[in-house]
């Protein structure tokens, strides 16, 4: 079994995130009465209901938390799975 690398996890949780959001913050404008507007206000901080700026400064810090699991993950999945990997 091969390790784990940083980068791919990065990229490939990045995504997930960035594309989670993007539909969340649609699902606020079609569905209003059950926006989740505090929830991101509370995650992402500097983001305030609803720019553009706040929409951009969101999405770069979904693309820190993305980095941040990927740099906090994979080093602890390649420790325990430390015996797969060298046989």
């Amino acid at each position: 079994m091969k390790q784990l690398s940083i980068i791919p996890v990065a990229y490939t949780t990045t995504i997930f995130l960035i594309i989670t959001y993007v539909l969340c913050i649609l699902f606020d404008f079609v569905f209003p009465q059950w926006s989740m507007s505090k929830i991101w206000e509370t995650v992402l901080p500097g983001f305030s209901w609803i720019s553009w700026s706040s929409f951009l400064i969101g999405l770069v810090g979904t693309v820190g938390y993305g980095v941040y699991t990927a740099v906090v993950f994979v080093p602890i999945y390649n420790f325990f799975h430390k015996d797969k990997l060298e046989s």
